[in-house]
């Protein structure tokens, strides 16, 4: 008599998450971060969820009731609820500060040549079409040499010979430090999972979240689809960039309630199939991303 499969009473969103983990904890031991740090982690994400978004009628649910809702006993959630640790928020503003001031720069009419190219700029002025009046324009809580210094660090900005700045090419594609990336990561993963989470849990699929994918293709064919994959994927962006940053400033002149953010973004996985032969699912869908 075999014995008892012990996943046959795991729920299946348990047995799914599995997969859904993998990646996330390969970046996770190349980082060095160990399974009792995850779970201590996991602990206070659990208490923060529950005491943020299962309120009854407006008001915060009880350490009692965190408990019950996720399993973590109450002096956990005590000692968890009067932790404050303002790394992520701060980590993230800094990071927005940065892409902001880039991306004003990318489309703001004010940096941008007849063609529409974001224009060499000064390190100060008189006309305010300078880096300094760009930063400020963003926030007027860091000084602009930091900010500059930063950009230039990793790359995204650099200073020619007549001393103007400019944009490079890797502006385009991204941070370039670690901790921003990681900042990223964080964002762009989270929204991606909060939407697809939200269509999982209602009825209709509010939030736009499609894949294409297939199968038995040879690595020449998907190097071809990648290449128009990133073409098409990079000028969307921009011009979503370039809308959104009109609109901002439409709402802002008109006195609109701006209370709104979005997320939209991109991407593209590949991997050799272990063994084509065996692979007897469908050779192309498209619908919700698995």
């Amino acid at each position: 008599m075999s014995a008892p499969d012990p996943s046959s009473d795991t729920p299946t969103v348990l047995r799914v998450l599995k997969g859904l983990l993998r990646p996330l904890v390969r970046m996770l031991i190349v980082q060095g971060v160990t399974a009792p740090a995850l779970y201590r982690l996991l602990k206070t994400v659990y208490v923060d969820v529950a005491y943020e978004e299962f309120r009854i009628d407006g008001t915060a649910p009880t350490d009692s009731r965190v408990s019950l809702l996720t399993g973590v006993h109450r002096r956990d959630v005590r000692a968890i609820r009067s932790d404050t640790d303002g790394t992520w928020q701060e980590a993230r503003s800094k990071t927005v500060t940065f892409t902001t001031v880039l991306g004003q720069w990318l489309t703001h009419p004010d940096y941008l040549d007849e063609a529409g190219h974001p224009r060499p700029l000064p390190r100060t002025g008189a006309d305010g079409t300078d880096f300094e009046s760009l930063v400020q324009r963003v926030s007027r809580d860091i000084r602009p040499r930091t900010v500059l210094d930063e950009l230039m660090r990793q790359g995204l900005v650099e200073e020619d010979e007549t001393s103007l700045l400019r944009v490079t090419g890797a502006a385009l594609r991204g941070p370039g430090s670690g901790d921003d990336k990681i900042v990223f990561f964080a964002a762009n993963v989270g929204d991606h999972l909060t939407a697809a989470a939200q269509n999982t849990l209602s009825d209709e699929s509010p939030y736009l979240e499609r894949a294409v994918f297939y199968n038995r293709l040879s690595t020449g064919s998907v190097d071809q689809i990648e290449a128009t994959a990133r073409r098409h994927a990079q000028d969307l962006l921009e011009k979503l960039n370039t809308q959104s940053s009109q609109l901002q400033r439409t709402d802002a002149k008109q006195g609109h309630e701006a209370t709104e953010r979005y997320r939209f973004g991109v991407y593209f996985f590949r991997e050799a199939t272990p063994d084509p032969k065996a692979d007897k699912s469908n050779s192309a869908s498209e619908g919700n991303a698995p």
